[in-house]
């Protein structure tokens, strides 16, 4: 069986251990949202009384200004210092979180969320372009999301034990805790390192001339998968509870599917290594649409179960595979800060269309059908994206 190595760069002041730790971390932080929008949604409705429309809408703010956060990072990324923008995305996400715990407003609480999506997305977008910018970036973002799958199963764990106000807390403890480590974070960007540059619409690097409308395809394919992890994530819990099965059995269910993400990271690896990242992320997006469209067919324990365990495992799964092959692609960094961008507009849209589907009566059958009818669009996409690169340039295909 023939193995694929990964494309090799030169060592940068990205790969010291202290960059990479600290970027970790901030990962780990900035898409803590993301993680506990389950336990978030379900404290929403049962501890603040807001309806289920209206935490569909309050999540889509939160991680829409991921999306506006990514944007920005990503202008600055070339020319600002790094150290700066993270402090600034630490300092609007701690002030927001802040003032949440004052006010349950339903319209203030939309501003306020979006305003700590802004603060996550610059701080997240950081660390995640700082991890692709290291000498093997598919190892860097599987050990990413490798201490995400721990970090989601204490989170899973810890949060539903929490006040509404002790959430907030825990999301301000965490991004001051990550200050201590600032001077850690590289300030600028490794010139001898930032081997891509734009020539006539291409990606030039010393590996491959890579178009960048393949990249953008890759991006638009991310932001089609996150509009289904979004509206499912959200509505999981809820839709199950609906269907009258046992709550305690569900908070287990979504602690479990978190450590199932574990194995997804280490079949991620092993798979890579054996068969590339290209084909390996075209079934597992094949397998996430049977697996959200399953409770779509009528949910019981047996189904939801499944549909759990399974979305969990291919969710970080896919992720490894995304991020390391838009990486793989661009060395700027450019790109890679807009992954967190993709995604957070994909939970703008997904959320807000789940909602928009249960105003409308069209009941969670409906909505994890359209989970499933996104994912399948991302698998389109990814397609396309295979079929160029195995015309003009296939060793970007093969590459782990």
């Amino acid at each position: 069986m023939t193995s694929y190595a990964p494309l090799k760069r030169r060592a940068s002041l990205y790969d010291g251990w202290r960059s990479i730790s600290i970027s970790l971390y901030m990962t780990l932080v900035g898409y803590g949202v993301l993680v506990a929008i389950p336990v978030i949604s379900s404290a929403r409705v049962r501890l603040l009384g807001f309806s289920e429309v209206e935490v569909g809408r309050l999540s889509s703010a939160d991680l829409g200004g991921l999306t506006v956060g990514a944007i920005i990072a990503s202008l600055g990324m070339a020319k600002t210092n790094r150290r700066v923008l993270v402090f600034i995305g630490a300092v609007l996400a701690i002030l927001a979180n802040a003032y949440c715990t004052r006010t349950t407003d339903y319209q203030a609480m939309l501003f306020l969320r979006m305003l700590a999506g802004i603060g996550s997305g610059i701080y997240t977008s950081v660390a995640v372009a700082n991890l692709g910018a290291t000498n093997n970036p598919a190892r860097a973002y599987n050990l990413m999301l490798f201490a995400f799958a721990f970090s989601q199963a204490f989170e899973l764990q810890v949060l539903p034990r929490l006040s509404m106000n002790g959430i907030y807390y825990a999301f301000i403890g965490s991004y001051l805790f990550g200050l201590l480590g600032l001077k850690w974070i590289p300030a600028g960007a490794d010139a001898e390192q930032l081997d891509a540059e734009f020539d006539d619409g291409n990606i030039l690097s010393e590996h491959r001339h890579v178009p960048a409308s393949i990249i953008w395809l890759c991006l638009l394919a991310i932001f089609l998968t996150y509009v289904n992890i979004g509206a499912y994530w959200t509505y999981i819990e809820l839709a199950a509870l609906e269907a009258n099965i046992d709550g305690e059995l569900i908070g287990r269910l979504l602690v479990w599917g978190a450590l199932c993400s574990v194995l997804g990271c280490l079949l991620a690896t092993l798979i890579s290594n054996r068969f590339g990242l290209v084909r390996p992320l075209l079934l597992a997006i094949f397998a996430m649409t049977l697996a959200v469209a399953l409770p779509g067919l009528g949910m019981d324990t047996f189904r939801t179960g499944i549909s759990v365990l399974s979305f969990n495992l291919l969710w970080i799964f896919i992720d490894v595979y995304q991020m390391a092959f838009v990486a793989n692609a661009d060395h700027s960094g450019t790109f890679a800060a807009l992954i967190p961008s993709a995604q957070g507009l994909g939970q703008i849209v997904g959320p807000n269309l789940a909602a928009s589907m249960i105003a409308d009566a069209s009941g969670y059958d409906g909505v994890f059908l359209m989970c499933a009818a996104f994912a399948l669009l991302g698998l389109i996409t990814y397609l396309v994206v295979y079929l160029r690169l195995q015309a003009i340039l296939p060793a970007l295909v093969d590459a782990s």
